[in-house]
């Protein structure tokens, strides 16, 4: 398809050369992400400049992230997308821990998208949210404004009190001065005070120790729990504009082919269509409500091409293929990680251990499907998105619909679910496009859990095969670590995957860690195979501590060792790991037999500079493991919340816990086989173990948390599950039922 033919009810048309494909510009990313403006901002704090001047009687901004009122209450800006993970409480809290705000007082909005001011420094200046390094790459940035905010507001009362700003503290929203015992609000302040032409000078020496901290590392109310109850709270597709219409789009059974031919005469004669619009990956109805928009969807009669790489894709055939290609040992693939000589200490150990693991595609299932709400008008286009980047929408909105990146504005609304799937944003591009076709009418494109399905961009498919040695005292010495995998950086961001010496971070993150190996060696070998696959809850330490922390455990029970024990060995130069695998045992009491057929499994994680050690209690019933309890103890460093923390181990924890028992999307001929979530198997209420949660704070620079439950949880099943039965799991999911 060159361009696109744009068919509406009254017979008139529309064309436009647009690109089938969405190259996304340099310039593009830059305005959407503030790639190159990050540097500047965060590594010269003092450039965070107010968003707007003061204007008497209005909100001051002492620094970008807040305003103040004159009735002293606090607005910040979230730069993060709320998914549910709690990031619209923990980055506010930060800036109100170090501004000695009164969060009684303190209102969060999520923050305009304008990532030269809010982008996130872990992801080069993108408005990114997600791999956990949401809080990892705002924390120092937002210690530091906050702290110049306080200055601020200081250096305001010192004038207005004539006495030097030294004489003068700050507490919970209120300025203080010692020595005639005056007191005055920051909104007093805020009333007469002026933005300074330039921030006061900080650093990391001047900001307080986690000893002194009143907000973080302690309980303080979650900022979105009332709406959400309540039934107020706002995401994406209860977005609702005057005149608003409803787009539906019917997309090719197998990725990657287009329409060649189009009968939307039945389509054109349900009331209520307003246009029928072709696009390069499907066809759009739009009409006056999502139902007639569906119904005159499903009647459009659609020739689609046949020439998709995807339709050679089958997903059974392929994991043995995989799984062939991960034990040829001359096929080296990538190095992705090396340290010692892996080769020399393999073949120098008393025992070797091999196997091969596997892992399915798995779903996203967000309880909200994809949607974005458009409107064009003239050159300029408004989105109404639930998305975790405002830098592809950006990108992939100008490269499609030719808008200059300037004239993109784009509002993030809350997101019903995240996991990786809304990192990618090509249901905005189609919501852009569909407006395109019908200037000045405001569409909201949804996908039913159908569509949301059969356009998944699932956790890759993987195999893995691991060669491990031990010495003659059982301590392990080498291994060797394999992964074949479809890959994730090499499609979505192609060129850094080609400057980083083609290493796929997301499929590989996990491989490494603090154990320590003399020679280990991990390998990556990418396949191809047509079916777009993509970020996912944890996506690579899901699948790679599985393989790892099982292994681990065959090894100990084999050498007579306790499991614990071992990878207490494994982790003698990391003190943060061994104090969570102590307190982990302690709270499972590990050494304490267990009767009425019941075992224990442990596993260790330490991605995304957190630690977790985890240790269920597992049962089999008719051949089916049941999971009665889950002990996790955490170390995160500083613990912004520590309830949102331990809801979040909780959450990834079943969530890993639901993907290991039964989860997988299987292809065929390049077609998802499961259609609904009538054929997709979920873990159930009643399958929910009690989870307890330690966090354990230290002070370190704050790790990732929101998928640190998930990689342990399937290797502390299975190793329990080997305790039982004797029969170690090699798979993801597991088998449906275990001799």
């Amino acid at each position: 398809m060159k361009g696109i033919h744009i068919m509406t009810t009254n017979n008139t048309s529309l064309s436009a050369s647009l690109p089938t494909s969405l190259p996304i510009s340099r310039r593009s990313f830059v305005v959407g992400s503030g790639a190159g403006a990050l540097g500047i901002s965060f590594g010269a704090v003092s450039s965070l400049a107010p968003l707007t001047a003061h204007a008497q009687n209005t909100s001051f901004s002492p620094v970008v992230w807040v305003s103040i009122a004159p009735d002293n209450t606090a607005t910040i800006y979230s730069a993060g997308a709320e998914m549910g993970q709690g990031t619209m409480t923990a980055l506010p809290v930060v800036i109100a821990e170090n501004m000695e705000l009164d969060w009684a007082k303190v209102k969060v909005v999520q923050a305009p998208s304008d990532a030269k001011r809010f982008g996130n420094p872990k992801f080069g200046g993108g408005m990114l949210t997600g791999a956990s390094r949401t809080v990892q790459g705002y924390y120092q940035p937002l210690r530091l404004a906050g702290l110049q905010a306080k200055l601020v507001m200081i250096d305001g009362a010192a004038k207005i009190w004539g006495v030097p700003a030294d004489q003068i503290t700050a507490e919970k929203s209120m300025l203080i001065h010692r020595a005639s015992k005056r007191r005055m609000s920051y909104g007093d302040v805020a009333k007469v005070a002026q933005a300074p032409t330039e921030l006061p000078k900080v650093d990391k020496s001047m900001l307080k120790p986690l000893s002194a901290f009143k907000l973080v590392a302690h309980d303080v109310p979650r900022v979105d729990s009332a709406s959400k109850t309540n039934g107020t709270a706002k995401y994406g597709i209860d977005t609702r504009l005057p005149g608003l219409h409803y787009a539906a789009v019917l997309a090719p059974p197998v990725q990657g082919e287009k329409p060649e031919k189009i009968d939307d005469a039945a389509a054109k004669a349900v009331p209520g269509v307003k246009a029928i619009v072709p696009l390069a990956g499907g066809v759009a109805v739009v009409a006056d409500s999502f139902f007639t928009a569906k119904k005159a969807r499903d009647l459009l009669n659609v020739e689609w091409t046949k020439t998709s790489k995807a339709r050679f894709y089958d997903s059974d055939v392929a994991i043995k293929e995989f799984t062939t290609r991960a034990e040829n040992l001359a096929d080296a693939g990538v190095t992705f990680h090396s340290h010692g000589d892996a080769a020399k200490e393999l073949a120098a150990g008393t025992r070797t251990f091999k196997a091969s693991y596997t892992s399915e595609h798995a779903y996203h299932f967000t309880m909200e499907p994809m949607n974005c709400t458009a409107k064009v008008d003239g050159d300029m286009i408004e989105l109404w998105v639930p998305s975790q980047t405002v830098g592809f929408v950006v990108g992939g909105v100008a490269a499609a619909g030719g808008f200059k990146p300037e004239n993109i504005k784009v509002n993030i609304t809350l997101l019903g679910g995240g996991y990786g799937r809304r990192v990618e944003a090509e249901y905005a591009v189609e919501a852009a496009l569909i407006a395109k076709a019908v200037p000045g009418v405001p569409v909201q494109l949804i996908w039913t859990r159908e569509d949301d399905m059969l356009r998944a961009k699932p956790r890759p498919l993987t195999a893995q095969h691991l060669i491990a040695a031990v010495d003659a005292n059982g301590k392990l010495v080498g291994m060797q670590h394999r992964v074949i995998s479809e890959g994730i950086y090499a499609r979505v961001l192609p060129g850094a995957f080609k400057a980083g010496g083609n290493k796929d971070s997301p499929v590989m993150e996990g491989s490494e860690g603090v154990y320590d190996i003399p020679g280990h060696l991990v390998q990556q070998c990418l396949e191809e195979r047509g079916v777009a696959c993509s970020f996912w809850r944890g996506v690579g330490p899901g699948y790679l501590k599985f393989s790892i922390e099982t292994m681990i455990d065959e090894i100990a029970v084999a050498t007579q060792q306790d499991p614990l024990k071992m990878r207490m060995d494994l982790t003698q130069k990391s003190p943060r790991a061994q104090a969570v695998l102590r307190e982990a045992a302690k709270m499972a009491d590990w050494t304490r037999a267990r009767t009425g057929g019941r075992a224990l499994g442990l596993a260790f994680s330490d991605t995304w500079n957190t630690f977790i050690a985890m240790i269920v209690e597992v049962s089999m019933r008719q051949g089916k493991p049941v999971v009665h309890n889950i002990w996790a103890a955490v170390d995160c460093g500083h613990p912004l919340t520590p309830r949102i923390i331990q809801t979040q181990i909780e959450g990834s924890a079943i969530f890993g816990l639901s993907a290991a028992f039964g989860e997988k999307l299987t292809y065929k001929a390049g077609e998802p086989q499961q259609k609904n979530l009538g054929a997709y198997t979920l873990l159930r209420a009643a399958q929910t173990p009690v989870v307890t949660v330690k966090v354990m704070p230290t002070d370190n620079e704050p790790g990732g948390i929101g998928e640190v439950g998930l990689p342990p949880v399937a290797p502390a099943v299975a190793n329990a599950i080997a305790k039982l039965t004797g029969k170690r799991l090699r798979s993801l999911p597991f088998p449906e039922t275990v001799a």
